[in-house]
């Protein structure tokens, strides 16, 4: 079953015809992925290899069936593609695009309250569902077929825990990067809830960062409401505070989002922390032996 990205989806790559969603849509591909179309402005009625690309996101819609899409286009244009997608009702929009500016994110924020749209990212490495296909750049070879739902702020650690976990036997149902801006379309909180209900997933993996109050919050939601096994790290701990670390959002300000606040958090919650990034495949491992 997984969550969001299924055997369903139909994928069209905005961007397709640059250098990223050219070579992103056919490593997605090469994962499984159903790419029906693509969509460059002032392209339309040409080919990229042998899929149409077409001028509007609503043209792919309405001769393809596209339902999901990635949007592979510089930040000046990013916006404009996220709202072609909403207002063409794609159900998922995922965007790697990072350096959209906050004030555009609002207006995005707005535009997806009552629209049946839900945006992954921006400023995010995607999302995958092994066995299905995925949108975005995690890496084919770090994935594979099971039963562990990552959920990560984070790209590189992404690709990481999931070379982590499929090194040791650990297959994952769907692997999502929320993004690392102050801004994001989907919270852990979303995540946590879909993963909860989903009986493909036996097991979460929650990899957040410094700065924010998303960890905070993803601990009082998963106090209450999440009944599988949680398993945290939290980078950033040696961070200055008042400096941006990687990401828009990692940063300390005014003393709160530090990395020892996030971990007492999530502890409180139940969930089993990890210090050492290098070892949460196998505390998720031993986690799962004791089930």
């Amino acid at each position: 079953m997984a969550i969001l990205f299924t055997e369903n989806s139909r994928v069209v790559i905005q961007g397709i015809t640059g250098n990223e969603g050219s070579f992103h849509c056919r490593e997605s591909i090469k994962f499984g992925t159903k790419v029906v179309a693509g969509v460059t402005p002032g392209k339309g009625g040409t080919f990229f290899d042998d899929i149409p690309v077409y001028n509007r996101v609503i043209d792919a819609v309405e001769k393809e069936g596209a339902n999901a899409s990635g949007i592979y286009v510089p930040a000046s244009f990013a916006p404009d593609a996220i709202l072609e997608a909403i207002e063409a009702g794609i159900e998922l929009i995922v965007c790697m695009t990072e350096g959209i500016p906050v004030i555009e994110m609002m207006k995005i924020k707005h535009a997806l309250k009552g629209s049946n749209s839900r945006l992954i990212g921006p400023n995010c490495p995607g999302i995958a569902t092994p066995g299905a296909g995925k949108i975005g750049f995690i890496p084919n070879f770090t994935l594979s077929k099971g039963h562990v739902g990552v959920i990560s702020r984070s790209g590189t650690l992404t690709y990481e825990v999931l070379w982590q976990l499929t090194s040791l036997g650990i297959g994952q149902s769907t692997a999502i990067g929320i993004g690392g801006d102050p801004i994001v379309g989907t919270s852990f909180v979303d995540l946590l809830a879909l993963f909860e209900r989903d009986p493909q997933t036996h097991a979460i993996v929650l990899i957040g960062e410094i700065g924010g109050s998303a960890e905070e919050e993803a601990a009082e939601y998963i106090k209450y409401n999440v009944t599988k096994p949680v398993i945290a790290f939290v980078a950033g701990r040696t961070a200055p505070p008042g400096r941006r670390m990687g990401h828009a959002g990692a940063i300390i300000a005014g003393g709160r989002g530090t990395c020892q606040e996030k971990v007492k958090a999530l502890e409180d919650a139940g969930v089993v922390v990890e210090q050492n990034p290098a070892e949460i495949g196998l505390r998720v491992k031993k986690i799962l032996e004791r089930k």
